[in-house]
């Protein structure tokens, strides 16, 4: 028996300035998300709205830098293009109309080769590798809910970040399904089957922590 699913009505894109508006017991578009007015970052998780953290702390954001920078660097003159949050990535399933995507992912770091899915609103499809800082408070989402879109989508390389541990986790895409890699810690080096010739010291990412 097919589950009852209460969507909120197709062409009710009313403006919403305020977060406390939304009903969270029902299920949203892309269309609704482009109306939602107001500060609070959320993602939209099979139509279901997450509320993210207010701000990264600083810790978090010092990792971010010290990942997307070599990162960039690594990339200049080359197809593939490196992004960081706030950036929206859509996740398409039947049709890449507004009112049919219901996963819109703001990826801490995400690398996309494939220009024809970059737009001005973000990434139309999976990108070829995403990167995610595990917070306090976000580790059950981030490592349910988005390695289950992840894979399910068919983004090549999911890198998990601890940075209460100091460590790497990647899950590499074989055969439609995620393979995890050793735990690398401090004093490794990462690398990366989608950056082929790319390498990271992990003392880097966590110096000065």
């Amino acid at each position: 028996m097919k589950e009852h699913v209460k969507y909120k009505i197709p062409d009710d894109y009313e403006k919403v300035w305020q977060f406390n508006d939304i009903d969270l017991s029902l299920t949203y578009s892309y269309a609704h998300y482009l109306n939602w007015l107001f500060d609070d970052r959320v993602e939209l998780i099979k139509g279901k709205v997450f509320k993210m953290s207010p701000a990264p702390s600083r810790l978090h954001q010092e990792i971010s830098r010290n990942l997307f920078l070599p990162i960039a660097n690594f990339l200049k003159n080359q197809p593939c293009k490196a992004y960081t949050a706030p950036f929206d990535v859509r996740f398409p399933k039947e049709s890449t109309a507004n009112e049919a995507i219901y996963t819109v992912l703001q990826p801490d770091i995400c690398v996309v080769c494939d220009k024809s899915k970059l737009d001005d609103k973000g990434c139309l499809g999976a990108p070829d590798l995403v990167i995610e800082i595990l917070s306090p408070g976000n580790n059950k989402k981030e490592l349910l809910y988005k390695y289950q879109i992840y894979q399910e989508f068919g983004v090549k390389e999911y890198w998990v970040v601890s940075q209460s541990d100091q460590t790497v986790l990647i899950y590499s895409l074989i055969n439609g399904h995620y393979q995890p890699s050793k735990i690398y810690t401090l004093g490794e080096v990462v690398t990366s089957s989608v950056l082929p010739g790319f390498g990271l010291s992990l003392d880097e990412v966590f110096s000065d922590l």
